[in-house]
């Protein structure tokens, strides 16, 4: 089983909540990139930043929703106090 850098709860539908620790160590935050179209609604950001492929970091703000396009690499930087996202998952080329 692989292990994550985070703790998720498996919602309804295509819905995941994921709760990223202060305690991560920043060499597990890794560029990657995800097979679905997500959206991603931020509960606690803990001064969290998103950086999207050939851009420069944004900080994640609480109660914001960001969009991570399918195979588009991207990555978080750590902050200094938790990170809780809500995640919607949608398939590759689904109607948005």
């Amino acid at each position: 089983m692989e292990k994550f850098p985070f703790e998720e709860i498996a919602l309804e539908n295509n819905l995941k909540l994921r709760t990223f620790s202060p305690d991560v160590d920043t060499e597990e935050l890794v560029w990657h990139r995800d097979r679905e179209d997500r959206k991603v609604f931020i509960v606690e950001s803990g001064g969290w930043q998103l950086q999207m492929d050939n851009e420069i970091p944004q900080l994640l703000e609480n109660t914001a929703t960001y969009s991570i396009p399918a195979r588009v690499f991207h990555r978080v930087i750590k902050g200094e106090g938790t990170l809780i996202a809500l995640i919607e998952e949608k398939p590759f080329g689904e109607n948005k």
